[in-house]
């Protein structure tokens, strides 16, 4: 099980690197350069967070792409959300029904306490509170 998935650390890493050049249009270039990820990959990851408004397109001779928010607004669970869906540590299943036991299981019960406590944590945490402990 991964908590974060590659298109999402790809895509933190290319929020964090734009958040601190901001007041700057990045091209895709050099992200790819300054982050070593690569170019197709970034790519898409920067067409979704432009779709998804984390970040703005800049067309044309010295296009590239800038944050559209306040990194204090984007949270580590909303770019999340966005590469991997909805938060998930269990899915309770037997193949393709579902877990007989799953409304009296101890371990069921544990694991979503758990959950809720990581995906709180991860709503709070933000590109800006990443950025200051970077420092």
């Amino acid at each position: 099980m991964k908590l974060i998935t590659r298109d999402t650390d790809y895509a933190i890493r290319a929020i964090c690197f734009m958040a601190r050049h901001k007041d700057q249009v990045i091209s895709v270039n050099e992200l790819v350069r300054e982050l070593a990820v690569p170019k197709p990959f970034l790519r898409k990851i920067l067409q979704v967070l432009n779709k998804k408004e984390i970040v703005y397109s800049h067309k044309g001779l010295g296009g590239g792409f800038s944050l559209a928010r306040p990194v204090d607004t984007i949270s580590i669970m909303n770019v999340m959300e966005i590469f991997q869906g909805e938060f998930n540590l269990n899915e309770c299943h037997l193949k393709k029904n579902a877990c007989p036991q799953q409304v009296h299981c101890p371990l069921r019960a544990k694991i979503t306490s758990l959950e809720t406590y990581v995906a709180d944590t991860l709503e709070k945490l933000t590109i800006g509170e990443l950025l200051k402990e970077a420092v």
